[in-house]
């Protein structure tokens, strides 16, 4: 079965406002989400599953979907506050979304197959989306709990221009996934990567080593662990602000209760998107330069 591309793009209403404000990187004022879509069709997915706002909700199915070919399947799901277990009182001051483990949770009803997530701002490149598809498609039936994370080198994840958060892998000798460790304010310092601790301490991070950039690939057990880690973590936190259930975070669960295994691909591509706003110029750059190699036309979809 051809796997579905589901896009976490709810948190970008609150970043942008609405979707006419996401910026335009390509030459023909596409959006790295334009590319995602572009190259996970080409690498064969069938499916398109869009995780939105309520705001953006209106403006989603007037125009946005309008810019692709017919024959790209394009759905949606909204991720609202109140999707969550019958009883649970929330916080009336609460108005921030539950987090990435919830977004994909709600997708749910949207998707029957083996499935690969990505951020709506963050460029994978081709290779990626090609080898995250071949994954997902040659997983036995019978291997439901068999999952995949693509895999960046940290030196290639980095920004210029400020520190990066990133969830650093550690593999077994099968390159199946043992842990995740979530490590903040990245950077590199004297020829070395390193992040700075809880304690304030700066320690490094080799280089070669395989980061995170939620490029995972599920079956569709995945959603019966979500909603089980999910009621655990809302009848802890439904009165909290701002709490949040982090996919990384599901996922290192089921790994240490022996429930799923995650294969690590890496993947020769480079990770890039906007942290900063003086990353926007290099976005352009970058996707100018892929114009220019012929990996993209100058109008993708026509």
């Amino acid at each position: 079965m051809k796997p579905t591309l589901l896009i976490l793009a709810a948190g970008m209403g609150s970043r942008y406002g609405s979707l006419k404000q996401i910026e335009g990187f390509g030459p023909s004022e596409e959006t790295i989400t334009d590319y995602s879509i572009f190259d996970a069709i080409k690498a064969g997915f069938d499916k398109v599953v869009f995780v939105i706002s309520a705001a953006m909700e209106n403006e989603f199915v007037s125009s946005y979907v309008k810019k692709f070919p017919a024959d790209i399947h394009i759905d949606y799901v909204v991720q609202s506050l109140d999707k969550i277990p019958s009883g649970i009182v929330l916080n009336p001051d609460r108005v921030k979304p539950w987090g990435t483990g919830h977004a994909v949770m709600v997708a749910s009803e949207k998707i029957k197959g083996p499935f690969a997530v990505i951020n709506a701002d963050d460029f994978y490149g081709q290779i990626s989306y090609a080898l995250i598809s071949d994954y997902l498609q040659n997983i036995e039936e019978n291997d439901i709990s068999e999952y995949c994370l693509v895999g960046y080198k940290i030196e290639n994840t980095l920004s210029k221009y400020g520190t990066v958060s990133r969830g650093v892998c550690h593999v077994n000798d099968q390159a199946f996934l043992s842990d995740i460790h979530e490590r903040t304010r990245i950077e590199r310092i004297g020829g070395k990567i390193v992040y700075l601790d809880q304690n304030g301490v700066r320690n490094e991070i080799p280089e070669g080593s395989l980061v995170s950039m939620n490029l995972f690939g599920f079956m569709p057990s995945f959603f019966n662990y979500l909603k089980e880690e999910f009621e655990s973590f809302i009848s802890l936190h439904s009165n909290d602000l701002k709490g949040e259930i982090y996919l990384p975070f599901v996922v290192d669960n089921l790994i240490k209760a022996g429930k799923a295994r995650v294969k690590v691909i890496e993947t020769p591509e480079s990770w890039f998107g906007v942290t900063y706003k003086e990353d926007r110029p290099h976005v352009r750059e970058m996707i100018k330069e892929l114009v220019q190699k012929g990996k993209y036309s100058s109008t993708l979809f026509v």
